[in-house]
């Protein structure tokens, strides 16, 4: 298949793209089905993200040959970030050797989570999801690694802490929780009102219905309450549509800050100049300075520039997808280290999950060298609580304005065992012993 019939153009990409890998998944192949949402409310966050996808498998194969001579395919399956659809996606894919299964959806993940102990096939739900799946010992199949939204969360609350003084000057400070009235926007939750009672900030949650295109109810709430920070959990329209409202209320945009979820550029640019200032949280660097991004660019492109920025290659969602895809391959790779460079199983590949090394040696090999932090999978601890930088949109781009720091695991950790625990209770789960 030839790069320009493989790489669709923007204006294509919603009809044509759940065709691209069609073909007959050969034994030998290692085989990544995608759930994408090219479509629907979500579609200009879902199809950055499945490009970002789509291109990282393209290029192991152009340029490495595969994964030690075993060839990636991989297939579409259309969701629009639906969970019913997702779930009938699942089905669909999981019996052609699924190698694990990346739901890009906090509601498609927590209908998977059982089916995949079932089915022995991993869920790598990377920064998303149930948080509590952190817990290896309950969760064996599902990995959330490097960090999760509770640990991200903490992270936003330090972050504050740094601009107000110290943590011992938040006593007094009005925080704000805008967020996606759904599994996914409720998932902070848990933590800002644990931290609140440690840190006496006071604490003010306000709903956002799908798919969050109106607000105005939620920012009247703003303007009557006026809280010193806000903190945003949004998807999709949600993000700019609030972006906007918050120019229009005059709040003070370097004191707005979004989740990880919420700072890409399709929340910023649409709300033009009055975004400049905004803030969100990051996992990894933007841009296409990065060798991997060049390679990309290189090796699928054929460097083309004009075409790979068409495919949003470099903007945030688009890198993070390649971030999500490498540690997809490199769970491969492990596996193949025990069980040899074959085809991988689930069951391997789950081996390979919990056994992941992402040291700063191999980021710098695998041309991620400063792109994210390096982390180490184990069998008790599927999240590894990894650290969260923060930045913030000049108008052109993002721009780190935080060290990396590191969740307030002290607090966090127990908050998961805990919860895992009560599923595992639930669920007739009995932990295994990690030794």
């Amino acid at each position: 298949m030839k790069i320009r019939n493989l790489l669709l153009t923007a204006a294509g990409m919603a009809v044509c793209a759940v065709g691209i890998m069609e073909s007959k998944i050969a034994a030998a192949e290692q085989f990544f089905p995608m759930l994408v949402y090219r479509t629907g409310p979500y579609a200009p966050n879902g199809i950055p993200v499945a490009n970002g996808f789509r291109d990282y498998y393209t290029m192991i194969n152009a340029r490495d040959g595969g994964i030690n001579g075993v060839k990636v395919s991989f297939e579409e399956c259309e969701t629009k970030y639906n969970t019913k659809l997702g779930v009938e996606c699942y089905e669909k894919l999981k019996g052609k050797g699924a190698t694990l299964f990346n739901p890009y959806s906090t509601g498609i993940t927590y209908q998977l989570i059982p089916k995949a102990r079932v089915d022995k096939i991993p869920i790598l739900s990377m920064g998303y999801g149930r948080t509590a799946a952190a817990d290896g010992r309950v969760f064996q199949w599902t990995f959330n690694f490097p960090t999760t939204y509770w640990s991200q969360a903490s992270t936003f609350v330090k972050y504050v802490a740094t601009q107000e003084g110290g943590l011992d000057k938040l006593n007094g400070v009005h925080i704000a929780h805008i967020y996606h009235n759904s599994a996914y926007g409720k998932e902070a939750n848990p933590t800002l009102d644990a931290l609140s009672e440690k840190y006496g900030y006071k604490l003010t949650k306000i709903a956002v219905d799908h798919p969050g295109q109106e607000q105005k109810a939620a920012w009247l709430q703003v303007r009557r309450k006026r809280p010193d920070w806000i903190f945003m959990s949004g998807w999709g329209v949600m993000n700019q549509v609030a972006i906007k409202e918050a120019v229009s209320t005059g709040f003070p945009m370097d004191h707005f800050v979004g989740n990880w979820w919420s700072g890409s550029e399709a929340d910023t640019v649409p709300a033009g100049d009055g975004a400049f200032g905004y803030k969100s949280a990051a996992l990894h660097g933007t841009g296409t300075d990065w060798p991997v991004i060049q390679d990309i660019i290189k090796h699928v492109y054929g460097g083309d520039m004009a075409l790979a920025a068409e495919n949003k290659v470099g903007e945030v969602l688009y890198n993070r997808a390649v971030l999500n895809g490498m540690f997809g391959i490199e769970a491969v790779r492990t596996a193949q280290g025990k069980y040899g460079n074959k085809q991988m199983t689930g069951e391997q590949v789950r081996w390979g999950l919990e056994n992941l090394d992402i040291s700063n040696a191999k980021l710098k090999a695998l041309g991620m060298e400063g792109f994210t932090q390096p982390f180490k999978v184990s069998c008790k601890d599927h999240e590894t609580g990894g650290p969260v930088a923060f930045q913030q949109w000049t108008g052109k781009g993002w721009q780190f304005v935080s060290d990396w720091i590191t969740p307030i695991t002290e607090v966090v950790r127990p908050m998961v065992e805990e919860a895992a625990a009560a599923y595992a209770k639930e669920n007739k789960i009995t932990p295994v012993n990690c030794g």
